[in-house]
């Protein structure tokens, strides 16, 4: 996979404003450039990846999508909407990509429209935000807490209690409770996010 951009030590982070984000980028400034792409970085290449792409196919759509983003920057309307702009354009890229590897054939031709039909496009679409808007509620966790979900719901398999507790040097019996505050601080901002609950 490509890497990431470095983060400046000056400057926004990818958990700036769009808006902000957008019109520094602008302004010609490469932190805010790093800070953007950073912040949508895993939301561009999870499409490819759910389209069945291998890595290295991955990694060519996310540097297309980031040239379509680079050249077209300027011509966006609304900063807020940037998040469904990736991806649709990746979703495009995606498509064409995969019509390009199938050799036109009828049959293959006929896979690739019932893999476009519309409802799935749709839930992927809604999926993929979804997926964006809890990595950006994570963000605004504290970085205690940030290291707490990650080890206990993003690890595979995930860590037990004792080894989270020695590596974020804290009592045992207190990782449930935090855990409970922690969730319920990501809860409240995935429902200001407008994030549908259960």
């Amino acid at each position: 996979m490509t890497p990431a951009p470095g983060k400046a030590k000056i400057g926004p982070s990818k958990n700036s404003s769009d808006s902000r984000l957008v019109e520094e980028c602008l302004q010609g400034k490469e932190a805010a450039w790093s800070a953007l792409i950073a912040k949508y970085k895993n939301l561009i290449f999870s499409i490819p990846v759910r389209y069945g792409f291998s890595e290295e196919d991955s990694a060519d759509i996310f540097q297309a999508v980031c040239m379509d983003l680079l050249t077209q920057l300027s011509s966006l309307r609304e900063s807020n909407a940037l998040a469904g702009w990736l991806i649709q354009v990746t979703r495009n890229k995606c498509f064409h990509r995969k019509q390009a590897q199938q050799h036109l054939k009828v049959q293959e031709i006929d896979d690739l429209d019932s893999y476009a039909s519309p409802e799935e496009p749709a839930d992927l679409a809604l999926q993929v935000q979804r997926e964006q808007m809890l990595r950006e509620a994570l963000l605004d966790l504290s970085p205690r807490c940030q290291r707490l979900m990650h080890m206990l719901f993003f690890e595979v398999p995930a860590r037990p209690y004792q080894q989270v507790a020695q590596d974020l040097e804290l009592a045992e019996g207190s990782i449930g409770f935090i855990r409970r505050r922690c969730l319920n601080k990501l809860r409240d901002r995935l429902e200001k996010m407008g994030y549908p609950l259960l």
